[in-house]
């Protein structure tokens, strides 16, 4: 079917009373139009680039001298259909006036501390550097306890458990009171490794006064425990970071109960001092585990992985102690 080409024809609009004739209306048929030159012959002229600017001699909007199309001077030069220069933005926008909200605010940003990939990679440092810890300790632990030179030795020389712990304290305090130190690599590895060495030699010396098969036990169920308390703190919603307060409370309170077991020489007394030593530090080894995380009230900062390590296996550590001094006791060590 052939399609008739149809022109647009100039229809004529009657003047308003007071004001010039419209001019007249151009079509597509218009001979030659010059659309950025010039309007074109009998056709509408374009607006100036400056027609909708406010204030601005000649555009739309300003009052003219009474022969143009001027309209309210107080109205708006220019909106768009279906808003009104009285009209708000919607809530959920930003006003203009205001200020964008904070940046600690935004939950889409994940940087620092709420970045889960540096907390991920933060977890697995503080568990190999906690895993290198304990397998040199009960690697000491196995040699004070399979070899009988070395039992000899540990107990002809007492003064060397004290010269342990006395490396072992200055350790303690050096990592855990000298921030800048602890994040100064290879500094804090250095320091932390001493502390091991020497806490290992302590445990190893304890471990040779005690049974074989005793320290096996003590050994299986100490990481029994502390294996099923990680992975349920890991796990669990329950905030166990809230109760450090109450914890280190108990802890005090421990600590003057093993004063008063040093002067009162009874065998089911140091039994429950033992079995509540060893209770309360798998309650701060939840503790410690779910600071690990970045979710709880309490946390630890990435880089404090070495801080967070020694946390960890000296929860451990006291957890083993503890046991293989209820199971001396009850078997009359």
């Amino acid at each position: 079917m052939a399609t008739e080409k149809t022109e647009y024809t100039v229809v004529g609009v009657p003047p308003l009373p007071g004001q010039p004739a419209y001019p007249a209306a151009f079509g597509t048929n218009m001979p030659s139009p010059n659309m950025f030159g010039g309007p074109a012959p009998g056709g509408l002229p374009f607006p100036p680039p400056t027609a909708f600017a406010p204030n601005v001699p000649g555009a739309f909007g300003m009052a003219s001298d009474g022969s143009g199309y001027g309209v309210n001077p107080a109205s708006s030069p220019y909106s768009p259909p279906g808003h009104s220069s009285e009209n708000h933005l919607p809530d959920d926008g930003y006003h203009h006036e205001e200020d964008p909200p904070p940046f600690n605010d935004n939950e889409e940003f994940g940087f620092g501390l709420d970045n889960k990939s540096i907390r991920r990679a933060f977890i697995r440092k503080v568990f190999l550097v906690l895993t290198a810890q304990l397998v040199v300790t009960f690697a000491f632990v196995a040699v004070f306890t399979f070899v009988d030179e070395v039992k000899v030795f540990v107990a002809e020389n007492m003064w060397t458990y004290l010269v342990s712990y006395i490396i072992f304290l200055v350790s303690v305090c050096v990592i855990s009171c000298c921030g800048d130190f602890r994040r100064k690599h290879p500094w804090n590895l250095v320091a932390l490794s001493i502390l091991t060495l020497a806490m290992s030699y302590m445990v190893g010396m304890i471990a040779s006064f005690h049974e074989t098969d005793s320290v096996i036990m003590a050994v299986g169920i100490t990481a029994i425990v502390c294996f099923t308390v990680v992975v349920f703190s890991l796990q669990t919603k329950y905030d166990f970071t809230s109760c450090y307060g109450v914890l280190f409370v108990c802890l005090i309170v421990l600590i003057l109960f093993g004063l008063l077991c040093i002067i009162i020489r009874d065998k089911i007394l140091h039994i429950v001092y033992a079995g509540l030593g060893a209770l309360l530090f798998t309650c701060f080894l939840a503790v410690d585990t779910q600071m690990l995380l970045g979710n709880k009230e309490l946390a630890l900062n990435p880089e404090e992985y070495v801080f967070a390590a020694l946390n960890l296996y000296t929860d451990i550590i006291n957890v083993f102690l503890y046991i293989l001094a209820i199971i001396g006791r009850a078997r009359g060590g």
